[in-house]
Parts: structure tokens; sequence; C-alpha cells
């Protein structure tokens, strides 16, 4: 572990600093070998599925298809060490919750199902069929099905993922918060509006044909690393790629791919943003509109001077719906409120305006820094109103490509884990499965906190995840936990949500997706749906982390039949043989017909995207423009209004050594720091403007107006290239300062890219 200290990193992302750490996670988790054989079936057609990113696979893969964030994915499943009964008998509950959650990660593989002992304050051993009989007993206990909630994380298969949902909704309830609920929701929400669909609408092979890459809110290098690949077979064919964000993250500057000799000769690597764009937090939807109101602007012109049209105005009149409305909008926009809300300058949006209006094929790519806003849904939506102005939705070489985390977060919406499920959906799950589905809309993440600190959601069971660091306001998640009866963690390594639990709770081994998964009817395949639709089978090859571990499926089946043992579903032989499961979905979704026979083939098979095809399966049948303002009453105007230039806005951001809230280490080599994680970004400007000096550590309040006092203490200030009025830090660190109420209208993804904060010299010894 590198020693604390902040040091400019000048070479390209990947290239050897990569290399070197794949060595260094392979020998800290004491894999040197069984790591490096791991990895060579990573991403294959006949081998697994990697546990990271929903980045696709190439249909004709290379001998090496992983990733150094992959490789920390794969080091940290199949790593030597063991988290046994033993370890639990020798630390209480109490004295792990002292240890920071990459001390926790670091322990190992759990390999007993293991029970909350309160006398004792230690997890204790227990027996599978004794764990699921206390699940029953506890869900048989409540005097409303919609008092239990039954979390998700993305890294779950689909046969697992349907199976859980085919549980819940035979137990009576929709309450499913999902991972999706914090990240890609307004994704989610706002395509169908627009396009029917809420999922991109490209694939591998478009990215071969655009000449225009325009991304948004992303880095590359550490979340969805091997999409630089794709970048950077783009840049080398002369494709012009735009970073909109607001860090210029070093992966979308220079990358140097570690399977080309050149790129890692090269002390600069490949360039591969030729344009930085850097929007002031939350100035993505005043952008964007400027983008398009400049786009019509010179439309107006190419007309008025008998020009070619900017605009592709037969498909504008073929394929979509109320441009006029949209147009009048735009047409009435202040150029001044564009420039001032968008925080980049009247040059910038041109620049940006002249880039897409050149391009022949656009694609436009997006993450979590569009998502996580109060007028998200209206982003992503203004984001689809662009790229319709010029017909860059439904051909070859363009269309909309959100980028998803986890790797099946898409997979598991798709097999119904949904708390809000289409009615259509219920009709046909209760005809396949002879029942009648509960109808209303259940919890959400934020819905769910809420219920539990209302004292309305009495059980939680997680599949996969660690949900009390992933969700927003830290103490009030904690709270919420400690009051419920039971709580269940189904999961592979020991993390802090195990340790905020209920008055009864459960941690129950799982396999991870490297492993065998064998039953009696032979070793298992799981399939995974990738971000761009790719459906594929995906195959573990080793032995177990121990014989008591079992597989997500095994585990929801045990859970089902103990709760449900004769509601007339044979939970038990699902979980026999896989294949009968992906049956049943193909029953229930057209989409997967034939799935077995499909899913055989090397590289899977495309669920298909209806707007992909110009099907647009919208309320009018086409594609619709939405009309939206600029938003004028959000928390950050109005602490703006009360604290005015003393009020900053934080972003909470990942480093480099960590996966959405699994840490693997403590250094972000990209951006310079080492060692440490309480450190906050913060421009020259804002350093001298407030009176702080690099180094000096301070305290964060957050601005949120419900009596709740919400602090993060002891971070240290690191001068950064980010626009001023904005600051960031990671997270699950910075998670206290996002409150519950605060979230995407609409979607209700947690606002944690716009949170109005002040900053005060810390309390706390550094």
């Amino acid at each position: 572990m590198s020693s604390p200290k902040i040091e400019e990193y000048n070479a390209p992302a990947a290239g050897w600093g990569a290399l070197k750490n794949v060595a260094v996670h392979l020998l800290k988790e004491r894999i040197p070998g069984k790591g490096a054989r791991t990895l060579l079936a990573q991403n294959q057609p006949d081998g697994f599925d990697c546990p990271g990113c929903a980045w696709p696979d190439r249909e004709h893969t290379s001998t090496f298809e992983f990733c150094e964030n992959g490789v920390k994915a794969v080091a940290a499943e199949t790593t030597a060490k063991r988290v046994t009964p033993e370890f639990f008998a020798r630390h209480t509950v109490a004295e792990l919750l002292q240890q920071s959650d990459y001390e926790l990660e670091g322990h190992g593989r759990l390999t007993h199902p293991m029970a909350y002992d309160a006398a004792t304050d230690t997890y204790q051993p227990i027996a599978w069929d004794d764990a699921f009989a206390l699940i029953a007993r506890h869900l048989h206990a409540l005097d409303d099905p919609n008092r239990a909630a039954f979390y998700t994380s993305g890294r779950a298969s689909n046969e697992a993922a349907f199976l859980y949902q085919l549980f819940v909704r035979r137990f009576g309830t929709n309450n499913f918060p999902d991972c999706s609920n914090m990240c890609h929701e307004p994704t989610s929400v706002g395509l169908p509006e627009t396009v029917g669909v809420g999922k991109g609408t490209v694939t591998l092979e478009d990215f071969d044909q655009a000449d225009t890459l325009i991304l948004f809110g992303q880095n590359p290098a550490t979340n969805h690393p091997r999409m630089l690949g794709e970048l950077r077979a783009a840049a080398k064919r002369g494709a012009t790629i735009v970073s909109v964000n607001p860090l210029r993250e070093r992966g979308l500057e220079r990358f140097a791919s570690p399977q080309h000799m050149l790129d890692m000769l090269s002390p600069k690597g490949v360039t591969i943003s030729s344009v930085f764009i850097r929007p002031t937090l939350g100035g993505d939807l005043a952008l964007l509109k400027g983008v398009a109101k400049r786009v019509l602007e010179l439309d107006d012109e190419a007309v008025a001077a008998g020009g070619a049209r900017v605009l592709d105005v037969d498909f504008i009149a073929e394929h979509t719906a109320h441009f006029d409305a949209f147009a009048a909008d735009l047409r009435r926009e202040s150029w001044d409120e564009l420039v001032t809300d968008s925080g980049v300058s009247r040059d910038d949006i041109e620049q940006l305006t002249q880039i897409y209006v050149r391009g022949k094929a656009v694609i436009a790519t997006w993450g979590m820094g569009l998502t996580q806003h109060k007028h998200a849904v209206a982003t992503v939506q203004m984001l689809t109103n662009l790229m319709l102005m010029r017909c860059n939705i439904g051909r070859p070489g363009a269309g909309l490509c959100p980028v998803r985390g986890h790797s099946n977060v898409q997979g598991d919406r798709t097999v119904g884990i949904d708390e809000k499920p289409t009615p259509e959906f219920l009709d046909r799950l209760g005809q396949v499965f002879g029942f009648e589905p509960p109808r209303h809309h259940g919890y959400d993440v934020v819905a769910t906190i809420q219920a539990m600190l209302d004292g309305k959601v009495k059980v939680f069971v997680g599949l996969g995840g660690n949900f009390v660091m992933a969700a927003p306001d830290t103490p009030r998640v904690f709270d919420a936990m400690r009051a419920c009866n039971l709580t269940v963690h189904i999961a592979t390594k020991l993390n802090r949500s195990h340790l905020v639990h209920g008055r009864d709770a459960l941690i129950l081994p799982t396999l991870g997706r490297t492993e065998v998964h064998g039953t009696a009817a032979g070793p298992q395949g799981v399939t995974v749906e990738d971000s761009m639709s790719m459906v594929h089978l995906s195959y573990g090859i080793n032995k177990p982390a121990s014989p008591e571990c079992r597989s997500e499926i095994e585990i929801v089946a045990g859970m089902a039949h103990a709760a449900l043992p004769d509601c007339g579903i044979r939970w038990l032989w699902y979980a026999e043989d896989y294949a009968r499961i992906r049956d049943a979905i193909a029953q229930v979704y057209d989409a997967f017909h034939d799935f077995n026979a499909r899913v055989a083939k090397p590289g899977g098979f495309h669920l298909g995207v209806a707007s992909r095809e110009r099907i647009w399966l919208t309320a009018s049948g086409k594609a619709e423009f939405k009309v939206h303002g600029l938003p004028k009453d959000t928390a950050i105007h109005r602490a703006r209004a009360k604290y005015g230039d003393r009020m900053l806005t934080l972003m909470t951001t990942r480093s480099h050594d960590q996966y959405n809230t699994t840490v693997y280490g403590l250094d972000d080599r990209y951006r310079g720091v080492f060692g440490q994680r309480r450190i906050l970004f913060i421009s020259a400007v804002d350093l001298q403007r407030l009176g702080f000096k690099p180094d000096e550590f301070v305290d964060l309040t957050s601005l949120w107006d419900d009596g709740i006092e919400r602090r993060a203490e002891g971070f240290r200030l690191v001068e950064y290239d980010i626009p001023p009025g904005c600051i960031g830090g990671y997270y699950p660190e910075t998670n206290p300062l996002v409150p519950l109420d605060s979230y995407a209208d609409k979607a209700r993804t947690p606002t944690s890219k716009s949170i109005p904060v002040l900053l005060e010299r810390s309390r706390v010894a550094a």
C-alpha cells in the first residue's frame, strides 16, 4: 500500500502502470499462478463474464480480454484469503465496525452461513436449512408482504434475478430496491418517453463506423476501462472524440494499450479526446439545450441562404413528434441563461455544435455524470432531442449509448427486477406460473430506506451489494437497517452492510462468477446482458471458495422453498438445472424465445432494441421531442441565494482503486492521489477565494433544509483542475452528505453529483 502523498501522474492511462498493478493485486490476494490462469478465461466465449463492468465483448476475442480493474475484481473473488467461523469468533461486530471498508474487503471470501448472536455480539455458524427456516419465520410473521424489501445488486445473473423476482412476487410484493435506482434510473425513465425503450441503441459495430463520439459525464479508464480500446481504435482512424465532463480525466486524454507494443513504448500513448468541454456540475442540461438551440439557428441560416439543411427534416417529419413545440421553446430560450447555467463559454457551445453538425455518424455516450442530478431525466431527454435533430438514432454508426456500471445491472432489470412492473409483464408472469402477481408499485431504494425508518419495512434481503454504503444519507441508512427485525445478505465477501444489521441477521456465502456452479445435472452456466443488450453465457472455472458456498440461484430457491413450499412452483427443481430457468424466462418474455439454443452459440445473441430499428414504442408511435426549461429552484439555487460564493457544489466520484463501494486499494493513480481516501479536489481559484491552502483539512456540511445536520469531517484539500465552484470527493466517504430526499425528478436517483456544501477548517485532527 502506498504511503499518503499527492504526486502528479504524467503517464497515460493503462500502460506499464496497469501491468504493474495487475501483478500487485494478484500477489496481494496470494494467487499469482491461479489468478493468471483465471484471467485467461475472462470474457472468453467458453469462460466467465467479468464480474466488474458491463462493457460488451467483441465477437472475435483476443487472448487477453481483461483490464486492470477487471483484474482487481477477479483477484478479489479468487483470493486465497478466507473469512471463516473462527474469524467471526475472534471479532465482535463492534470491533469489525471500527475497520475501514478497505480492511473489511481485505479479509477474503466468506465460507459459511452465519447468524448474528446478540449475547456475544458475534456471528456464529448456522446450517443452511436453519437459515432458510429463520427467513421463512420472519416473512410469515409479517402482517403484510409489503413489510419486506428485496434488494438486488447488478452482479446477479439473469437466472438468479428472474427466480428472485418470481419468489418475491409470489410472496406478494413488488418491493425491489435495486442498484439501478442509484445510478442509471434517469436513463431507464427518460428514454422510454422519447424513443420507447430504456436502453442504448448501439452495438460495438457502430463504434467502428462512427466518425464522432461525444462522451458525457464518464471516466472510462476507471469505471469501464475496456471502452478505451474502442476509443483508441476510433481515434486512430481519425474519428473526433469529445469529452464533456467537469474533470479532465487522464483516460480521455491519453491511453497506452497493453496489447499494442508501440503504445507501450511511447511516453504519451494515443491521444483520445481532441476536445474537452467542462460544464459546471449540473450544467449539462443547459449545455445540451444551448447546442440544440445553435443547431436550430444554423438551420435557419441555411434556409435563409438557400443552402443544405442542418436539420434532417425528412427524418423529423416521418419519425418524430412534437418538434415544433421543441423548436419554439429553443427560440425563446435566453443565451445569457444558457451560458450562465452551463458554466461554459459561448465559444465552447459553438465549438461543440460545429463538431456535432459536421458529424455524419455520431454516438453519444454517458455515465452517472448525467444521471445523478435533480434534473437528470430532463438532461437525458435533451440529449435525445439533440440526437434526433440530425437523425443520429436508428442508423449505422450513430445512436445513444448509456454505459451501465455493474456487469448485469441491465439484465436484472430486463428479467423483472423492477419496483414498477408493467401490467403486460405481470399478466404474462401470472399466466405462466398460475398466480395473481401484486399490481401496486413497490419501494425503490429511497422509499425502502424511508419505510424502514418509519417502521413499515421490517425484513430486508440483499442479493449482493453493500447497501448501507451505496445508499445516500449514510447515518440514516444505518438507523433504518438497525430498525429491522431481520436483515439477510447474500455475498462473497465481508462488507459494512453485514455489520449494520437488524435484530436477527444472516450472512449467506455465495459462489462468485469465476467459480464452477455444479449441481446434480452437471456444471451450470449463467447468463448476463451487457450495456449493448448482448446476452451470453458465463461458466466459472475455479473450485468454490468453500464447500459451504452456494450459488445465488440455490440460495434464492432455498429461501423460496422454505417460505412458499406449497405454492405450486418447484423452486428446488429449477435450481437443479439452470436451463429450466431460461426456459421459464422464454415463456414470459418473447425476446428470449429459444433462449437456451440461442445463448449456446459463442457470443450469445442480441436481445433487439426497437428504437435501433426505428420502431418507436411511445404513446405517439414516433420518437418524441421533449420540452424542458432550465431549472430555477433547486437546492443549489436556494443555497447560493442564502450563502453566496461560500457555497460549493460537491460531486461524489470513484477512485481508481475501487469499483462501486468495493475498495481494492487506497490509490487514485491517474489523479495523483496515493495512500488515502479522505481528500477533496478543489480549484486554485476556490482555495484562494475561501482562504484555504492545499493540504489543509476541512469538514463539510451539507445544505439541506430538513432540520438534520449532515457532516463529513477530516478531508484533505487537494488543488485540482476542476471548475470553480465545484469540488469532488470519493464515495462512500461523502455519502453522508447526500440527503435521502434529494433525488432526480421522476427517477428518484440520489443527486450525488450536485450537493451544495460549506467548508470549514476541520474540527478533527488530520
